[in-house]
């Protein structure tokens, strides 16, 4: 199998890995929201172990992206990402609705972004 570097371009190699990383990172800060009843100890375990699989995919992506984008560039995409995962994971997993507010100050973060990567 080639390397991950090559299968995709490489402005878009930390987007993807980043977007994976976080989806394991909201699993494994949320995703025990779901299941009250267990034991805390369990849910941190299992927690820890979820993380695990997100640094193995986030140090990559912020290694192979530092290439490209500036560190502020980098964590930029990396909460506007979060965001939009969070998004869906709190509707389609926790079964929480989005409100317009929300809405409205994810949009604010998402301008906040426009800045970052606009040269003026």
């Amino acid at each position: 199998m080639p390397p991950l570097t090559s299968l995709l371009p490489p402005a878009l190699l930390p987007i993807v890995l980043l977007f994976a990383s976080n989806v394991f990172m909201t699993f494994a800060w949320y995703g025990h929201l779901k299941h009250k009843s267990a034991p805390l100890l369990i849910a941190i375990l299992a927690s820890w172990s979820i993380a695990l699989f997100e640094y193995c995919l986030a140090v990559p992506a912020n290694r192979y992206g530092s290439a490209i984008y500036s560190t502020a560039q980098l964590k930029t995409m990396q909460e506007v990402i979060t965001l939009i995962v969070f998004a869906g994971f709190s509707v389609l997993w926790l079964k929480e609705p989005l409100h317009w507010n929300h809405l409205v100050g994810f949009a604010f973060i998402a301008a906040g972004a426009y800045f970052i990567f606009h040269r003026w």
